[in-house]
Order: C-alpha cells, then structure tokens, then sequence
C-alpha cells in the first residue's frame, strides 16, 4: 500500500501541473487509505504538501505574468487568518467522540472525512461541468468587492484548515466573479494563495511533536516531481479536456469515502 501511496503522490502533482488545480483534493485520502495516517494529522500533512507543491506550480504563472499580487494580498490575508486558528484552536477543541445514536457514534476522524467526502463532491461538479467562460477573455478593469472576499477568504480558509485541501476550486471562481480576473490569472492567483494559506496553517499545528518530517518530505517530493511531469505534459495535452473526466473520478471517490466512513464502518 505504501508504493501505492508514492505513486498516488506523483499523480497529485501531476493533476495539479496539468490541470491548474483539484489534484490537491486526492492528498488527505492518499495518506489517510494508503499510508494509514490518523485522520487529523492527515490533514496537517496535507497543508504541507498542497502548500509546497502550489508553491512550485505557481512559478511557471508568475514568469507568465500570471499572478495578481494586489488580488492575492486581498484575498489571501483572511484565509490566511482563518486557515491559522482553526488549525491552532478550533481542530484541537474537537472531541474525539461528537455524539453517539444507539450503535453510531460520530468521531472526529469520520466527522473530518465525511466533511472532506462532501467537499471533493462540490469540487467534482464544479470540474465536471463546462465552464462558460472563455480562457482568452480580456481582461476586465479590476474590481474589488470586499465585504465578499473577506468573506470567501474566511470561509476558504476554514474549510482548509478543517480538511486539508487547498480549496482551489472555490477560490477560482471567487477571483473570476469577485475581482473581474481572466480565468488562466485566477488558477495562478489561487495557486499563491493556496500555498500561503496552507503553508500557514500547517506551521499553526499543535501537534508537532508527532510529525514524521522524513515521511512527510518523501512525500512531497514525489509530489513535486509530479508537478514538473504534469507541467511538461499541459505543453502537449489540453489540461481542460481533461479536468471533467478527473472530475468524474473525484466524484466516485467522494461517494465511496462516504459510504465507507458512514455505512461500511
């Protein structure tokens, strides 16, 4: 299961070199199936790989001039914020046992995976379905609406600090609809922010003393490679043709984990 796992690793990069964005989303259940890793400390080491590898994705947009800094600043301080506490306060505070119904019992673990399954759903349609608009619309004259990119940063961050995932596919469309960026500048704005956001909630863990930082280096590597690999293959293969069927595949895969973390169980 272990290769299994590395090999998983290095398509996590791939999807996320090839397809601007989602590969992310595989990172928790990789390493929670695969590497047998307890559920929280997945989700912390999950913020550490979707933060690196983000980071290197990123460099290719930012030599593109691709990246809207101002936008990223925005964007990014409150996810920043709320992405830190909740993994400093807020995932610590949880019980390990939430409630418990005759013979079920809701743990954190299957809390944090059920709401991971429920979020890799929402990120399969918005891949899934065929987005209107135009990868080469001009640009239009920037905009800010702040009141809700406070709030989507707040939200995104939450959400990442809770789960793991990098929430690129809220935070694309967020940068497209609140701030008038063209698509190909938003999926490389979200990858700054991604890493940011990420970067700083891992680094808020409580629980350091149990990371396995030899594993968790391995891993990222694997994930890295795989960000170059997917970058070289976006040069001959059409990532967008693509991103439905991964779509299709995260679907599956969303169903499955909640079927096994709420019935199988």
């Amino acid at each position: 299961m272990e290769i299994a796992g590395y090999i998983s690793s290095i398509f996590i990069g791939i999807a996320l070199g090839l397809i601007g964005g989602g590969g992310s989303i595989l990172t928790v259940p990789v390493l929670v199936y695969l590497f047998n890793v307890d559920t929280v400390l997945a989700t912390a080491y999950s913020l550490f790989v979707v933060g690196t590898t983000s980071f290197v994705g990123s460099f290719t947009y930012f030599k593109r001039g691709l990246i809207n800094i101002p936008t990223a600043i925005v964007f990014g301080i409150p996810s920043i914020g709320a992405v830190y506490l909740t993994r400093a306060y807020v995932v610590p505070a949880i019980p390990v046992e939430l409630f418990q119904i005759g013979d079920f019992i809701l743990t954190k673990n299957m809390m944090i995976m059920v709401l991971f399954a429920i979020l890799m759903i929402i990120a399969s349609y918005s891949m899934i379905r065929k987005d209107e608009q135009k990868v080469d619309e001009k640009p239009q004259e920037q905009q800010f609406n702040y009141l809700l990119i406070l709030l989507e940063g707040t939200i995104v961050g939450i959400l990442t600090g809770l789960v793991g995932a990098g929430g690129g596919f809220l935070i694309i469309p967020a940068l497209v609809i609140l701030s008038k960026l063209p698509m190909k500048e938003a999926v490389g704005t979200s990858l700054i922010i991604i890493a940011a956001k990420s970067l700083f909630g891992f680094f808020g863990e409580r629980s350091e003393s149990l990371i396995n930082w030899t594993f968790l280096l391995v891993v990222s590597v694997f994930a890295i490679v795989g960000v170059f690999i997917g970058m070289l293959l976006s040069k001959k293969i059409d990532g967008n043709k693509l991103k439905p069927t991964f779509g299709w595949f995260v679907l599956v895969l969303g169903i499955y984990i909640l079927l096994k973390e709420i019935w199988l169980k």
